[in-house]
């Protein structure tokens, strides 16, 4: 599957069902219905699944896994921080898909990087890059995200995130 992200007269539908879905309370699947689901996916047309979060755990692993080997016609991408073993996690979990792909991404906010990543906005920019390098010596598919949870006051620090990465990787 080849894909132009400059041809702006197509629109490609992206499911996170099987990864966003582990995030609700009560509402975990386990492998065998993750398949059911993908194969579902696949039967509508769905261009890309994310199979889950590889690094998570080892069911998630599994369930990308088999997600992977069980549909063929929609790129499946793993979830990835931007943290080398998280990427040869997911990188390793997508090896049999047809189409495989992974999703890096990296908190932004200044929330983010003073609690949860103890980083620079330096530092965080360079561990995106480097995450993106990594990943590209590796795969040719990558869907990058910026966690955000502030306003977009901060457009120079966004777009620098937004920029370099790609660019750079």
């Amino acid at each position: 599957m080849s894909v132009n992200v400059s041809d702006n007269n197509i629109v490609r539908i992206f499911d996170t069902t099987l990864r966003d879905g582990e995030q609700s309370p009560g509402a975990s699947m386990t492998c065998e219905q993750k398949v059911i689901i993908a194969r579902q996916l696949e039967k509508l047309g769905v261009d890309v699944i994310e199979a889950g979060f590889a690094a998570s755990s080892e069911g998630d692993f599994d369930s990308v896994v088999r997600v992977c080997k069980e549909v063929t016609q929609p790129r499946v991408l793993s979830l990835a921080r931007s943290q080398e073993g998280d990427i040869t996690k997911a990188l390793k979990a997508v090896e049999h898909a047809k189409n495989p792909g992974i999703h890096v991404f990296i908190a932004t906010s200044d929330i983010h990087l003073k609690h949860k990543l103890r980083m620079s906005r330096e530092q965080v920019l360079a561990a995106a890059v480097k995450a993106v390098s990594y990943a590209k010596e590796h795969i040719d598919y990558i869907e990058t995200n910026l966690e955000l949870m502030e306003t977009l006051g901060e457009k120079l620090y966004l777009s620098q995130l937004v920029e370099r990465p790609p660019t750079n990787g």
